[in-house]
């Protein structure tokens, strides 16, 4: 082949790579906000949990640690409410800059409810 025939071959190529190169850099980006979003999710879930089966405000602490836009639920045994405690967090990630429909991550920890003793 000659220099001729060859000529603006280089340009198609990082015309074709370069958008998939983006894409996968999106994609690894989304991961890894989903992962991280996660991890705050089960440290939201499990501080929330301690702290409202002690008998505190587990939905405000939970709050403080969970990503942004994160819903926090908290509900308590069904068979007996004085058992335990269920705290659930769930958060939204944006896919791809959010262009795309949301991933939703979410994590759940219970906790026993631990006696009240009055001074």
């Amino acid at each position: 082949m000659s220099v001729r025939q060859d000529r603006g071959s280089f340009t198609v190529e990082l015309a074709g790579g370069l958008p998939a190169l983006m894409l996968l850099l999106l994609f690894g980006l989304t991961a890894i906000s989903a992962v991280t979003a996660r991890g705050r999710c089960v440290d939201a879930a499990r501080e929330g949990a301690i702290i409202e089966a002690r008998g505190g405000p587990g939905a405000d602490r939970a709050a403080g640690i969970a990503p942004p836009g994160a819903t926090i639920t908290i509900t308590p045994d069904a068979a007996d409410p004085a058992n335990s405690v269920t705290v659930t967090v769930e958060a939204p990630i944006p896919v791809l800059g959010g262009s795309l429909p949301r991933l939703t991550v979410r994590a759940r920890a219970v906790a026993a409810r631990e006696p009240v003793i009055y001074a």
